[in-house]
């Protein structure tokens, strides 16, 4: 699958990853001390919280796992398919990802909890717009999986099999990119605190507006 996608396609997923590790630093700073870009440690807490958090806790980590999952069917709604195509929708799917980055800016600038909601539906929507055009194997959210099929590949390297160079590539870039956006949004928090947000809320942006271009000359 990987040899099939166009050229491009890796600095996309490299700016995509360094959006989602901005996000889930800022979350790590400043939403309690919370990662939003991935579920598998609020899923934990909720687990473990239903032993003796407060109800509203739980509610709110729960609220975290739906925003994820309606963000993704956001993206499951406005595209379709398992193959990157030109004149799909992912233009619109990057502009609602920094609409919802944008208001998690507002409200979390507020006070209002409502914001990792916002944040945590962004991440769901951008993990799965990632899934949808690289046939399930390129996830920007979170590394977890990268590193399992780098560590597959470089076992059967030693097992003697091919190696693919391009997926190395792609992995390596998606890594970078999320530490580097680690750093990146600590580096801004410090500053801005959760007005950080708009930084990757304008990477989004942009990244949706060269895509429409791309597309309306390459069709």
């Amino acid at each position: 699958m990987i040899r099939t996608l166009p050229g491009w396609v890796e600095y996309g997923a490299f700016l995509l990853a360094l959006v989602a590790g901005c996000i889930n630093a800022i979350g790590l700073l400043g939403f309690e001390h919370q990662s939003v870009s991935h579920l598998s440690g609020t899923a934990t807490l909720v687990g473990a919280g239903l032993l003796g958090n407060p109800l509203l806790t739980t509610l709110h980590l729960l609220g975290v796992l739906l925003s994820f999952f309606v963000g993704a069917m956001l993206a499951g709604f406005l595209l379709h398919g398992a193959s990157l195509k030109l004149g799909r929708h992912y233009d619109t799917a990057l502009l609602l990802e920094a609409i919802l980055i944008l208001g998690a800016s507002v409200l979390l600038s507020q006070g209002s909890v409502y914001g990792h909601f916002a944040a945590s539906a962004a991440c769901g929507l951008q993990n799965a717009l990632a899934t949808t055009y690289s046939g399930a194997i390129i996830r920007t959210t979170h590394v977890t999986g990268i590193f399992t099929d780098l560590g597959i590949m470089i076992g059967s390297l030693l097992r003697g099999e091919a190696f693919d160079r391009r997926k190395l590539q792609l992995f390596l870039l998606i890594i970078s990119g999320f530490i580097a956006g680690g750093t990146v949004g600590a580096l801004l928090f410090a500053q801005w605190q959760f007005d950080a947000l708009y930084a990757p809320a304008v990477t989004c942006l942009l990244l949706a507006a060269a895509y429409h271009l791309y597309s309306k000359t390459h069709r």
